[in-house]
């Protein structure tokens, strides 16, 4: 059976409906938290072993080693993953751990980009599996820091506040600084955890809990279809059965 390890920093930041399509396409699912210690640490990690890894999103920076020392550990097994040409997904500051492993530069944004709102294609954007979220049209966006595309790679997306939102690296890598896999149904223990941050932004939750069931729905439809179309591009990539 095929392995998906996702880094998981922040409980409810999982991979929601991402999921039931991982497990469609056959994957056993495994989080790993980092920061634990022992055999679930994640300097233990195998980082050849599983078939597809996928590192998620928290509110901390991709620049914040000195204060979160297993943001090395992380650096250093993307880069394993890179050299080894596999299957890598990133989400928000996976996105960016990705984009700095591979040289590119993260940097805190003007203000801080939270809430439903258009995310647009460049040209390579809508000719892969971005296609299916629309050009433009709403995503969720939940970050503070912006990642620059890295070198050898392709920007695919961008929004006005922020000019660099996804990037691939050939069919095996992705970088999405939006949130295409939080669940609508589940956006209460996003509203609950960020609570602090979602006050010092000014951004009301009665307004993000409204636009999740205006467009959350709709958008776990078309985020799910650019998995699939992803993961058998990835696949085939790479050769997996």
């Amino acid at each position: 059976m095929k392995s998906v390890v996702a880094i998981r920093h922040v409980a409810f930041e999982d991979l929601g409906i991402f999921e039931p399509i991982l497990e469609e396409f056959g994957y056993r699912i495994r989080y790993l938290d980092p920061g634990l210690l022992g055999p679930d640490a994640l300097e233990a990690l195998d980082v050849d072993s599983p078939e597809l890894m996928v590192i998620l999103g928290a509110p901390i920076s991709a620049n914040d080693d000195a204060l979160y020392p297993f943001l090395g550990a992380e650096l250093d097994a993307i880069r394993h993953r890179l050299d080894a040409g596999r299957p890598l997904l990133g989400i928000c500051l996976g996105a960016q751990l990705i984009a700095r492993a591979m040289g590119g530069k993260v940097f805190p944004m003007p203000e801080k980009e939270i809430g439903f709102a258009d995310v647009y294609l460049t040209r390579e954007g809508q000719e892969g599996p971005l296609r299916h979220i629309g050009n433009p049209d709403v995503v969720l966006h939940w970050h503070g820091d912006m990642f620059e595309t890295p070198p050898g790679a392709t920007r695919l997306a961008y929004s006005h506040p922020c000019s660099h939102q996804a990037f691939a690296l050939g069919d095996q890598v992705l970088g999405l600084q939006f949130h295409l896999e939080v669940d609508p149904a589940r956006i209460e223990p996003w509203l609950i955890g960020h609570a602090a941050e979602l006050a010092a932004a000014e951004v009301d939750p009665v307004e993000l809990r409204e636009q999740a069931m205006l467009h959350g729905f709709s958008l776990k439809e078309r985020g799910q279809q650019v998995l699939r179309e992803w993961l058998v591009n990835a696949e085939a990539a790479y050769d997996i059965e």
